[in-house]
């Protein structure tokens, strides 16, 4: 058994999302990490900072350099990040006399937070596209089912009667607003970090806010200031995962309700008991609302993870890392559940 469901071997067939877990992988985050040196070096040299053939040496040692992950294993043990032990592969791959020009003005946290928006971008894709199409998912059943009756059901009791439309117009409304409030929220999220030891890039006299915004343009993110203990954007994202989350979790529950009664609606697919053969129970459902109150507790850590100390924090910086894959996991696969779930109503309202 693993230590999260998110990437065990048989949990993570209802839970997980292999395309969102991929961008946590020590391969994506090792190839964001070079993406990062390689830019570096690049803009740096065009703006003379280091020496052209300097540029040249560390893009051509990155194109075949191989990190011995073994001993990037024993950095973190050692310094709570792997960049230390990455840098000093990357410098001894480049060698003499270009090594030293490797990492040149940055820290640690520049390369592992600008790494991490690099695997953003895709993982902001790739969420988007299963907004889009669980909304469509959720269209279907209106086209489908809309103009049938439905008991109106407030607060747990029989009210008056509705439609399916109704109903379904609830489930919808609220991802049409995600979609809008995820478009907004990237512009201030998938931005560059780079502020050097302490944030001013001391070590790039004038030209550090020029090398920042070419760093930023050859990364395909926008430009801003560094941002090593303000982690606000992060926080706001994770509040974006939990209500999305949260919304799915409506429909789940309401799914799992109509399914107990048995008169408003019919699910294929559903799942079997060991001890009685007759049940079809909603799986999906319940998972899904299990997964909202998940993200919503996790949500909790992520704004514990906003008191960053001074200029920087590991403790904090650490909180991120064990709360911010799992949350984004669980978004992708609750899109993912509710996308399925509603291609198994077979029938819908009277």
């Amino acid at each position: 058994m693993t230590v999260s469901p998110f990437d065990h071997p048989l949990l993570s067939a209802l839970l997980g999302d292999e395309e969102a877990s991929r961008h946590f992988s020590v391969e994506a985050e090792i190839e964001a990490m070079l993406a990062f040196e390689r830019a570096l070096a690049e803009v740096e040299a065009e703006n003379g900072l280091i020496t052209g053939e300097a540029a040249a040496a560390i893009v051509a040692g990155l194109g075949t350099f191989r990190p011995d992950t073994a001993l990037l294993r024993a950095g973190v043990a050692r310094d709570g990040v792997m960049v230390p032990e990455l840098v000093r592969q990357i410098r001894a791959a480049v060698g003499e006399p270009h090594g030293a020009s490797v990492h040149f003005g940055a820290t640690s946290q520049d390369v592992v937070d600008t790494g991490l928006m690099l695997r953003f971008k895709s993982v902001v894709e790739h969420l988007s596209l299963l907004l889009t199409e669980t909304g469509m998912r959720l269209a279907s059943l209106e086209e489908r089912f809309g103009g049938r009756a439905l008991t109106g059901i407030t607060r747990m009791q029989n009210a008056i009667p509705i439609r399916v439309s109704n109903r379904v117009a609830a489930w919808r409304a609220p991802l049409q607003r995600h979609q809008e409030r995820l478009v907004e929220q990237s512009r201030r999220l998938l931005v560059v970090q780079f502020g050097g030891a302490a944030g001013t890039l001391e070590k790039l006299d004038d030209k550090g806010p020029a090398v920042r915004a070419a760093l930023a343009a050859k990364l395909g993110l926008a430009d801003a200031p560094q941002w090593h203990s303000q982690r606000d954007s992060l926080a706001d994202f994770a509040g974006w995962l939990s209500l999305v989350t949260g919304s799915l979790g409506k429909f789940g529950q309401d799914i799992a309700l109509m399914a107990q009664g048995g008169a408003d609606i019919e699910l294929s697919g559903g799942g079997g008991s060991s001890a009685m053969p007759h049940k079809q129970n909603p799986v999906k459902a319940e998972a899904l609302v299990a997964l909202a109150r998940f993200n919503a507790t996790q949500l909790s850590g992520m704004h514990q993870a906003l008191v960053h100390e001074q200029e920087r924090s590991g403790a904090a910086w650490t909180l991120e890392w064990l709360l911010l894959p799992q949350m984004v996991v669980a978004t992708a696969a609750s899109l993912r559940l509710t996308a399925e779930l509603a291609g198994q109503v077979e029938n819908l309202g009277r």
